[in-house]
């Protein structure tokens, strides 16, 4: 499929099937060679969020992402100059980590080792003894640099040293769909960060399918379903190359309980007086390649992204986005308990994805079974392998 046709298929249309229906090897969702094979064709080369850019808003401002798939540390500076720059985080002296702070404001960065020191633009402003490093050019000594861009307010970055595509051209028609989300507009935003023994593709794919609600959250996740849709699977389906969206069905008649319509209510009106979209069909799901996950709707704007630590193991960074801080108790309730409700759904989610992920492990299974409401799971896996299998084509070509 090209990269950027997309296409949408409705969740009981037979042309679901047109992705495959056979079995899917289990061995890429748990063997070493298979998730450093991923490693190289996809985290070092696709564009990866790392953060939204409220975070460096100002100039000056800087944030540090460590990326354990790359076996990097990323260094973003937002310059005086108004332009964004990422570089690894690594004096090129003699390969120090050069700050080990996460985020703040500097003009400059020095070395704790030898007291190299760098500038927000990544060039080396002085070193001590500098004249003894015989004819050492300090410009040869800059940063090494990292493309980095900014949809929808995201920002994102490619480990490779020569991107095949721009950030646009990669995310295709989904480029533009980003840009009208709410998400694009926030100023802050309310975090949780986990860590899990899971696959990075088993733990995405229980977020991109609704086949587990009613088993593993039958309370929790009573308002995704109703009489007309009692198992609440998704309306439809969208394909944009490498990227998939679903559109969550909505109940009509969600009958949340007092103190929740309170919570709620007080988020809509915020968001709504603030400039976050109130319009309740607003109900697409994201799923960005390879780790991304995005939804905007009156209540919640959130984003939701998987790194991968291990073949086994993985950290799952949850945000929910806003304007401006609190400025009322109601608002500050509305809040957070929107943050703890998608939080306590998360909760429920951990021990299933680890029961899975230890099953897999085992190697009792050599495939596993995708039905039609998991296809955004079956995309994703031969997207991945896709690439995997074109990229060993292409190494050896090289041999």
């Amino acid at each position: 499929m090209n990269i950027h046709a997309s296409r949408y298929l409705d969740r009981t249309s037979r042309d679901i099937a047109q992705f495959g229906t056979e079995p899917i090897p289990a061995g890429p969702y748990y063997r070493e060679d298979y998730f450093e094979l991923e490693r190289q064709a996809i985290f070092k080369r696709v564009w990866l969020n790392i953060g939204h850019i409220c975070e460096i808003a100002e100039p000056g401002s800087f944030m540090v992402r460590l990326l354990e798939v790359a076996k990097a540390s990323i260094l973003i500076t937002h310059s005086k100059d108004g332009n964004l720059r990422a570089f690894h985080n690594v004096c090129t002296h003699r390969g120090t980590r050069l700050t080990q702070e996460t985020g703040g404001k500097r003009s400059s960065f020095t070395c704790p080792y030898h007291g190299w020191n760098f500038g927000a633009d990544g060039e080396l402003r002085q070193a001590p003894d500098f004249e003894r490093f015989y004819a050492l050019d300090k410009k040869a000594c800059a940063l090494p640099e990292v493309a980095v861009d900014v949809c929808g307010g995201l920002v994102f970055v490619n480990l490779d040293p020569n991107p095949k595509q721009s950030l646009r051209d990669f995310l295709g028609p989904v480029a533009g769909m980003l840009d009208q989300r709410a998400v694009a507009k926030a100023t802050t935003f309310s975090e949780y960060v986990y860590e899990i023994d899971g696959n990075w593709k088993v733990t995405y794919d229980n977020f991109e399918e609704n086949y587990h609600l009613r088993f593993v959250h039958p309370k929790s996740g009573h308002g995704a379903a109703g009489p007309d849709n009692p198992f609440g699977y998704p309306e439809r389906y969208g394909f944009h190359g490498p990227h998939r969206t679903q559109t969550i069905w909505s109940n009509p008649d969600p009958q949340p309980r007092p103190f929740q319509a309170l919570a709620f209510g007080a988020v809509v009106r915020s968001n709504a007086a603030k400039g976050f979209p109130p319009d309740a069909r607003d109900r697409e799901y994201f799923g960005v390649f390879p780790n991304l996950f995005l939804l905007s709707n009156p209540a919640q704007h959130f984003s939701h992204t998987v790194y991968p630590i291990s073949a086994t193991r993985s950290r799952g960074v949850f945000r929910l986005y806003w304007i401006g801080d609190d400025a009322t108790a109601s608002e500050r309730f509305g809040r957070e308990y929107s943050t703890a409700t998608a939080r306590d759904v998360h909760c429920e989610d951990v021990s299933i994805i680890e029961a899975v992920q230890a099953g897999l492990n085992s190697g009792a299974l050599e495939h596993i079974h995708y039905q039609a409401n998991e296809v955004l799971c079956r995309h994703l896996f031969h997207t991945v392998d896709a690439m995997v299998q074109a990229y060993k084509a292409e190494q050896g070509a090289k041999a």
